[in-house]
């Protein structure tokens, strides 16, 4: 029998807590509510759930301190987080993805479409299992499939596991145009709905990471992005 997986919900509107509980707990989840960053840190570093609903404006920690803990944690930081926030300005939605989180969903939300994004990011998460681990390069960067890591002229750079499918499936296709649809259908899979924005971001937040070799993501205005070998 397939285990339950376990959610952790953080929201400081009992509304949006009891919706939530209901919509998860019918679809199979285990639910755990919090009310307050705080609260939420004490049981996540316990229990590890497998993903973390998190709202950005709570009182005391907000959300923003919350992902910033949690991903410094060795035994917290690959529990996938999505957003789920009144701020859908484009500099909150950067700065949560550049502390971690894996996705956003703004409010007002559609259940349904918050369910997506999470059965998505659950199904990303699964573990690649390789017998021949594959390093790839592009330009000064290398990435190390097998240990999940990114180097940039040999410094190791953190990335988001979105950042790091983003950068990979880039990588395969190296010098190929891709769509903001393709990339998502590539990493989430083809039911995923999501804004072409979000990839946006995401690629914003992967540039900014890689530093000077972020030149190496060419925009293709109109059409999405390409990785070439160099400029």
């Amino acid at each position: 029998m397939q285990k339950r997986k376990i959610i952790v919900v953080v929201d400081d509107e009992k509304d949006i807590l009891e919706l939530l509980e209901f919509y998860l707990s019918r679809e199979g989840y285990v639910v755990t509510c919090f009310s307050s960053g705080e609260e939420a840190l004490y049981s996540i570093s316990r229990t590890k759930p497998d993903l973390i609903i998190l709202d950005l404006m709570l009182p005391g920690k907000d959300g923003f301190e919350v992902v910033e803990i949690l991903k410094k944690d060795p035994d917290t930081r690959e529990i996938p987080i999505v957003m789920l926030t009144a701020k859908s300005e484009m500099p909150d939605i950067i700065k949560g993805l550049e502390f971690g989180a894996d996705d956003y969903v703004t409010k007002p939300f559609s259940p349904r479409v918050l369910l997506a994004r999470i059965r998505a990011v659950l199904r990303s998460r699964k573990p690649v299992v390789s017998e021949n681990p594959s390093v790839t390069k592009s330009g000064d960067i290398m990435i190390d499939l097998g240990r999940r890591v990114v180097l940039v002229d040999g410094k190791k750079v953190n990335l988001t596991f979105s950042e790091f499918e983003i950068l990979n499936y880039m990588a395969k296709k190296s010098g190929w145009v891709l769509t903001r649809e393709e990339i998502i259908d590539a990493i989430h899979g083809k039911e995923y709905s999501v804004a072409d924005r979000s990839v946006d971001v995401q690629v914003y937040g992967l540039r900014k990471k890689l530093g000077n070799a972020g030149i190496y993501i060419e925009t293709i205005r109109g059409v999405g992005y390409r990785l070439t070998n160099s400029f």
